[in-house]
């Protein structure tokens, strides 16, 4: 296993959450610096995820032939670019554009990173191999709100966009002395779009990804108002670090397992936060059952994003970039659903009715997965 490598990548995925989650922990200092609301503050968080997006496609389409490792570093460059604008801009209207800019950069490098992981390896070890590079997610996850904002209160929010940028200079070098090049696809092995989105399996694979992500996001989005009738609106921060801790036991498991076992986990997976959302459904105002379900619920989540990205890369083949473009595509459509998903019930029926609302998607995708029996999730030969 390389894993000089794929520790390189983990860092871009690591940098790449955290910058779109950082405005979330700096709410209030960014406010006061441009001179806006909080609320037009969150919008830095929606166009980037309308940049990654927008991008993610038309960007691995347009860049198929090119070389994989230049490809990388122009993207992890994109970020210390954008970040460094970020830091200096006095302009809300020059930061849109640069957040929205760093989507455009995240949704090309997250369109990368599994099929850069699977061809460091021989064949036995790709599934493992996309699970090393996909640690920094859970991570950054758990991490990039609370991090942001200690950041925030420690330096000020223009040097930890500095810091970010710095952080992403220092990976610059490391990925280029660490990673492998690899030639982009040939003109004559390119499938079309529509060809690579009808192959058997991939339909299911991308259904079963955005059903999950959405229950996910519905959740994780307004975690702090489901919280307050359990009396822990103080403590997101620790209910989250309970996420963090148990999605990276998630992602472990995943990696010793995958490359046998990828239907199997996918359906623990989806079990297991269905178990989590009926536990909140019933017992969502004692905070020892919120604690023990937000357990359950990272250890669900943790693996995922290696359980449909390795499914996604299998599935395709030669094509699994343009195949993970999709991934990213419907993984941010997952994001900005369930914040207006999140938000319609929030306003309409309080959070006593998330719970179920994840229990219904995650039970579309427990079906879906089960069909794809054939192709997508393969049973265990």
């Amino acid at each position: 296993m390389p894993l000089g490598g794929l520790l390189a990548l983990a860092c871009a995925g690591f940098i790449t959450i955290l910058t779109e989650a950082l405005p979330a922990g700096l709410l209030p200092q960014l406010g006061a610096g441009l001179g806006v609301s909080p609320a037009l503050v969150g919008q830095m968080v929606t166009l980037y995820a309308l940049g990654s997006l927008l991008a993610a496609i038309p960007l691995t389409i347009a860049t198929r032939g090119w070389r994989r490792r230049p490809l990388l570093l122009i993207a992890i460059g994109g970020f210390a670019l954008v970040n460094s604008v970020t830091a200096v801009s006095g302009s809300y209207a020059l930061t849109l554009v640069a957040r929205f800019l760093a989507g455009v950069f995240a949704g090309l490098l997250w369109a990368l990173l599994a099929g850069y992981a699977s061809r460091m390896v021989g064949e036995r070890l790709k599934g493992r191999a996309i699970a090393v590079a996909m640690v920094g997610t859970p991570l950054a996850l758990s991490l990039g709100i609370p991090a942001g904002t200690f950041l925030g209160a420690a330096v000020g929010w223009r040097y930890s966009f500095a810091i970010m940028t710095l952080l992403s200079l220092v990976l610059l070098a490391w990925a280029r002395w660490k990673l492998p090049d690899f030639p982009g696809e040939r003109t004559q092995q390119r499938l079309p779009l529509g060809r690579v989105f009808t192959l058997p399996g991939m339909r299911s694979v991308l259904l079963v990804t955005l059903s999950f992500v959405l229950a996910h996001n519905i959740l994780y989005t307004y975690i702090a108002p489901f919280l307050a009738p359990a009396g822990l609106t103080g403590s997101v921060d620790r209910v989250l670090l309970s996420f963090g801790a148990s999605a990276l036991l998630g992602i472990w498991i995943a990696g010793a397992l995958i490359d046998r076992w990828l239907r199997e986990l996918t359906l623990a997976s989806i079990l297991l936060f269905l178990l989590a959302a009926v536990l909140l459904g019933l017992f969502g105002t004692s905070p020892a059952a919120i604690y023990a379900s937000v357990a359950i619920w990272g250890l669900a989540f943790g693996g995922s994003a290696t359980l449909f990205q390795t499914a996604s890369a299998k599935t395709a083949g030669p094509a699994a970039d343009v195949a993970q473009s999709m991934i990213v595509t419907v993984w941010n459509l997952a994001i900005a659903g369930g914040g207006l998903i999140g938000g319609l019930l929030l306003e309409s029926a309080g959070v006593g009715a998330f719970p179920w609302a994840l229990g219904a998607l995650l039970l579309a995708s427990l079906a879906l997965a089960l069909h794809a029996r054939t192709h997508g999730f393969p049973a265990t030969r």
